[in-house]
């Protein structure tokens, strides 16, 4: 079989790239086009052209690069109507993907498979219907999913989330990180402000105040912020002024890892970001704000009462908000304060969270390689 893939992102890129693995586990003689990453590259995909060109988000990054972008598109889609391959699987990126998508299905029959259903149970239900115009099956990576898809007109597959898959820190490790910054017993928070740039502006001098709070009630805390590689110097710059000086982890995925297993609490940003915090078993507060207008809206659009992954999967509301107008360092600290009091109360969540993401069961990457086939051989 010939599969034509497109990720946009580095996320979408180690989903690829887990799926070819698995494709060639059970489809040995299994041939890959497309475009991809260096870890979908390192499965034998040899891109059509850089990804990078692919990974740009807002507006005000998208305008500049229009036109590029809508020739990438239709030279995706004409590669895969020359080819005919047994199905173009688009990776995330819907804005792109899609729209390959589109083209294909207007001049072709060629199976069509998203990997990443839309987050229609948050907001936007439409894109379901409409995505439905354009792909035949979908690979959720959330267990609730599937009947949302299907009830669009897509055939879907849960198929496990990467994260089930992630490494987390021995206790050897752990302590080893313990030691090496001279944390002995000492209180542990993990701050996790984004990986964006708007995130990170936003939500660090926050964070600074809600340490300032902490202080008070928790002279002896301490303080670990992995920062992303994109915005690592932004980071730095922010925590300069911190009344606690943070432990700075800048791009080492061991040190992060240990990090996560050592901390008591975090306080994070929105995002799948508190999958991570569950998979090492830290206890965790959410906090997150926008400029007014985007919330007004948010607010408005809103299908659900959490937007945390953590109390979705579970169906629990076990991890604490701040969201919006709640998202205040007064209230943000004594929420944290109250998680450190009772670090147990969220672990049967956590736990529940994981094994209903697939811990235990086959490979994320082998589980959609499986519904990839499915869908192919069913016509």
């Amino acid at each position: 079989m010939q599969f034509y893939l497109i990720a946009g992102e580095p996320s979408g890129d180690a989903l690829g790239a887990a799926l070819m693995a698995g494709l060639k586990q059970v489809m040995p003689k299994a041939q890959f086009h497309g475009v991809g990453g260096p870890l979908m590259q390192a499965q034998g995909l040899r891109s059509q052209f850089p990804m990078d060109e692919l990974s740009v988000m807002g507006i005000a990054e998208v305008l500049p690069k229009y036109r590029a972008l809508k020739r990438r598109i239709a030279e995706c889609a004409d590669a895969v109507i020359a080819l005919k391959p047994d199905a173009l699987i688009t990776i995330d990126s819907p804005d792109f993907c899609l729209r390959v998508a589109k083209q294909v299905k207007a001049a072709s029959d060629i199976k069509t498979i998203h990997y990443v259903a839309p987050s229609v149970w948050a907001w936007r239900a439409g894109r379901a219907t409409k995505m439905a115009r354009v792909i035949d099956h979908v690979l959720a990576l959330l267990p609730f999913e599937p009947p949302l898809m299907q009830a669009a007109g897509m055939g879907c597959d849960f198929v496990g989330h990467p994260v089930v898959n992630d490494p987390v820190a021995s206790p050897a490790e752990i302590a080893a990180f313990r030691e090496q910054h001279a944390l002995k017993d000492t209180p542990l928070l993990l701050v996790l402000p984004g990986s964006r740039r708007g995130e990170v502006a936003r939500l660090a001098p926050i964070f600074g105040q809600t340490l300032g709070h902490l202080c008070k009630a928790q002279p002896d805390l301490k303080v670990v912020v992995p920062a992303a590689s994109a915005v690592a110097g932004q980071v730095r710059a922010f925590v300069a002024d911190w009344p606690i000086k943070p432990i700075i982890i800048d791009g080492d995925p061991a040190q992060k890892r240990a990090a996560f297993g050592a901390a008591d609490v975090a306080l994070a940003a929105s995002g799948t970001v508190s999958l991570e915090l569950a998979a090492a078993s830290t206890p965790m507060v959410v906090a997150y704000d926008m400029n007014w207008f985007s919330r007004l809206l948010i607010s408005r659009m809103l299908k659900i009462d959490t937007v945390t992954l953590v109390n979705l999967v579970s169906e629990t509301r076990v991890v604490p908000e701040f969201l919006g107008a709640q998202c205040d360092p007064e209230q943000i600290a004594k929420g944290i304060i109250t998680v450190l009091a009772s670090p147990d109360d969220q672990q049967v969540a956590m736990d529940l969270t994981m094994q209903r993401l697939g811990r235990g069961s086959e490979a994320p990457g082998l589980r959609a390689a499986k519904a990839v086939i499915k869908a192919v051989t069913a016509g």
